[in-house]
């Protein structure tokens, strides 16, 4: 049997030691390894009459209790622990894969380091659903670029539960003043996973469109984060 990651199961726990994840991964290099062969490095070993490979693809791919593939896996928060929990694979195990996820999206934070390229809304919204959509909490923050289009900050500057209508759009403008930018990208999240927004949103949008051109900070989009990858952005939709 071949599994949805290209591993064949029948035939893991008879692997050769050169085949083993480990050993390709210092032979070859992680490039050349399955999702599953990165996962099972993560968690070291299986269980009784299940090897860590098999684990690993159960943790995927397993259905009913598979967590659906990789996109799956990196929406992963604190919270969601429970749902790592099966035989072989406890506290100890769901914290090194939660550690690993938590890594990751560091690391993609570190794709918008300051003053580089804002980049297209596509992949600015990919990089904030990772770092935002899961999140439990309502957050609001901007990211701030310069003349040339390039980043110079990103800022949370609300967390908890928001009622647009009384948010200030001078808190935006009052911070891009003081890091000299000429424009932002504001986001806030919808923990509900519905990412289109609400008439607060749209309000909220428009003052600060209007209260920005006043002082000649352009807001280029007011991005709107949901669950599943899904987002909104105000400008397409005709809001900006």
């Amino acid at each position: 049997m071949t599994g949805q990651d290209g591993m064949n199961r029948s035939t893991l726990r008879e692997m050769p030691s050169g085949q083993r994840p480990r050993e390709r991964l210092l032979a070859h290099g992680a490039g050349v390894l399955t999702d599953c062969e990165l996962i099972a490095i993560l968690l070291r070993t299986g269980h009784r009459g299940c090897s860590v490979l098999d684990l690993a693809y159960d943790l995927l791919y397993d259905e009913g209790r598979g967590l659906g593939g990789l996109p799956a896996l990196a929406l992963l928060v604190e919270h969601d622990l429970p749902s790592l929990h099966r035989k072989g694979l406890g506290d100890a195990k769901a914290a090194t894969i939660l550690a690993a996820v938590e890594l990751s999206r560091r690391l993609a934070r570190a794709q918008l380091p300051e003053r580089r390229p804002l980049g297209d809304m596509v992949g600015v919204a990919r990089y904030l659903n990772l770092r935002y959509a899961r999140r439990d909490q309502e957050v609001m923050g901007a990211i701030y670029v310069d003349v040339r289009g390039r980043v110079i900050s990103e800022r949370e500057h609300f967390v908890g539960s928001l009622d647009r209508a009384s948010v200030e759009p001078r808190v935006v403008l009052k911070e891009a003043l003081r890091l000299g930018a000429m424009a932002a990208v504001v986001f806030h999240n919808h923990p509900s996973g519905d990412p289109d927004p609400s008439r607060e949103d749209l309000a909220f949008t428009r003052r600060l469109a209007r209260a920005g051109a006043a002082v000649g900070i352009e807001l280029v989009d007011h991005l709107v984060l949901g669950g599943g990858g899904r987002w909104v952005s105000m400008r397409e939709r005709g809001f900006i």
